[in-house]
């Protein structure tokens, strides 16, 4: 197999078999955001609003740039925002002007 055929054929999360340091195993408390976004990721299954395959297919489509620079729930947020997008459920202004309010919510704290 040719490198680009390798390069092609491989999804930006697959990594089996590349060479890599080894897996630092540490357990952590999640974050409150991570929770709610697991949370948020059981509501849109259970309303069948994102799958868990359209999600996985949501996180590979964010391509290996943005999966090396994001957290594990930092994907995952951002596939939901796109897939919502993509079905017409959410605009991309709706969603900043819902961060917007949020983030002055906190502020004002």
């Amino acid at each position: 197999m040719t490198p680009t055929e390798k390069l092609v054929n491989r999804l930006p999360n697959d990594v089996g078999g590349l060479p890599a340091d080894p897996i630092q195993r540490v357990e952590h408390e999640l974050e409150p955001w991570e929770k709610r976004c697991h949370a948020l990721a059981d509501v849109l299954d259970f309303h069948k609003i994102i799958n868990t395959e359209e999600k996985r297919r949501g996180v590979e489509a964010l391509g290996a740039e943005m999966v090396v620079k994001l957290s594990y729930y930092e994907r995952w947020i951002v596939a939901f925002a796109n897939i919502l997008f993509q079905k017409g459920i959410l605009t991309p202004t709706e969603l900043a002007l819902k961060m917007k309010e949020v983030e002055s919510r906190s502020s004002e704290g």
